[in-house]
């Protein structure tokens, strides 16, 4: 009997043991998840290395690794995730976390596939977030969309040349911050340049290049009380036709650059000296301008808050992906989303985006960790983008765009043909001369409103 016990008690505790080598296998195992972004590339993204961060410390404090499956854009992210939830053949798996807009999300065939973030962050943590970010991501009354990083639009100027301008006409960098003053400015830079070669009439350079007409006019009929959208349709009122003459003007007198690509060829090569876009395109502002005749010249690049109308409200656009997380387990989404939150305090927030571009997401980030970060900057051109930032947010109501399925269509349409109707435009001015100005302007709008179905 007591040879029994004896090994009775030996194999309880063999199994005893064993049952907690088991357990503290299981405790070391972490919970990966897998991430798509878009900062960066596979082997040099400023998040890859946040991410490394967070697996280091908290990660590996709380067993969680996140892993980095894919580095694209989001257009490829887009067609990715649409391609995923579809069950299309060949298509990958979905991530735990994949950035993305709001037209993605609206796209899904399903998106109760991601989660709400309201289930796991309370009112006090998002109340922290910038209202207008949590307002974008906000589809269907569920928060999906966790706002990380932000652009705005943002005016860049190449100082070296507008400095010359305004010492030979008196025109000033404060009068670029309506954009009645700026679009009077790029009339005065057009005869400037033109009056340089007396001997070669009509070929006045371009002061001035917006990346986002649709933006400028959306935007713009806001700020002066006016809705620019009509149901699924836009509505061209009185707002609509004061921000077109005032561009058409300066338009059709050669102060607006009316050719396609971004507003940073333009600026690299002289075409024109001030922009107005996304704050991000801060990354392919070169400090070089080459000439037409392969001269360079070095410039310095500043930025300044997006200009605004005379009697508009400071309202300006807000731009930017954030993070979708895919409902799976309790314990990939809680993993997920303590990611998410270490990534968004504000100091890791601030870190992360002052090393891409744009802008953080929390009040505090804004107002305590930022102005601390621009002192440390070794790029004065960044400095002054961040600046900027400071400027915008203390000053500026951000504008959250209608979730409509037909935007993205409106607003291809209607790039394409302000651009080409001001382009005729300038034609029939350059024949026509300023007698023909009001009527030219007039007539353009028409084509553009009938193209445009109104």
């Amino acid at each position: 009997m007591k040879r029994r016990n004896c090994i009775f008690l030996l194999i309880a505790g063999i199994l005893l043991c064993a049952g907690c080598s088991n357990t503290e296998k299981k405790e070391e195992t972490p919970t990966t998840i897998t991430v798509w972004h878009v900062y960066g590339g596979q082997a040099d993204s400023p998040l890859n290395d946040l991410i490394e961060e967070f697996n280091q410390t908290v990660g590996k404090e709380q067993q969680i690794n996140v892993q980095v499956t894919s580095v694209s854009n989001t257009n490829t992210i887009h067609e990715l995730v649409l391609g995923a939830a579809n069950g299309e053949p060949g298509a990958s798996e979905l991530p735990d976390l994949f950035v993305s807009y709001p037209k993605t999300v609206m796209a899904l065939p399903d998106e109760s596939i991601l989660v709400d973030y309201r289930d796991y962050f309370s009112e006090e943590e998002l109340s922290a977030f910038l209202p207008a970010f949590v307002e974008e991501g906000t589809i269907n009354d569920r928060l999906v969309i966790l706002p990380v990083a932000k652009s705005t639009e943002i005016m860049f100027i190449n100082k070296t040349i507008f400095d010359r301008f305004s010492q030979a006409t008196g025109v000033k960098l404060e009068d670029l911050d309506t954009w009645e003053g700026l679009f009077k400015a790029a009339e005065v830079y057009a005869s400037w340049t033109d009056g340089q070669t007396p001997d070669v009439p009509g070929d006045a350079k371009s002061m001035f290049v917006h990346d986002y007409y649709f933006n400028y006019f959306q935007v713009g009929a806001e700020s002066l009380g006016e809705d620019f959208f009509q149901g699924d349709e836009l509505a061209f009122g009185p707002a609509f036709q004061t921000a077109w003459e005032l561009l058409a003007q300066a338009a059709l007198q050669g102060g607006v650059w009316l050719q396609g690509g971004y507003a940073t060829e333009s600026l690299r090569t002289g075409d024109s000296i001030v922009s107005v876009a996304s704050s991000a395109s801060i990354l392919y502002y070169s400090d070089v301008v080459t000439y037409p005749d392969n001269t360079s010249e070095d410039i310095t690049i500043i930025s300044r808050p997006c200009p605004v109308f005379e009697n508009g409200e400071k309202l300006v656009m807000q731009r930017g992906a954030g993070f979708c997380t895919i409902r799976s387990t309790p314990e990939r989404e809680r993993a997920a989303v303590t990611f998410l939150k270490w990534l968004t305090e504000p100091e890791h927030n601030v870190e992360f985006v002052t090393r891409t571009g744009y802008m953080p997401v929390t009040q505090t980030a804004f107002e305590k960790e930022l102005p601390k970060a621009i002192q440390g900057l070794d790029s004065a051109k960044y400095a002054s983008l961040y600046q900027a930032y400071l400027d915008t947010q203390k000053d500026y109501t951000f504008y959250v765009p209608p979730q409509l399925e037909t935007y993205l269509s409106l607003e291809m349409a209607l790039e394409d043909h302000v651009r080409a109707q001001l382009a005729l435009g300038r034609k029939d001015y350059l024949e026509a001369g300023e007698v023909g100005m009001e009527r030219i302007s007039a007539e353009r709008l028409q084509a553009f409103q009938e193209i445009m179905g109104r």
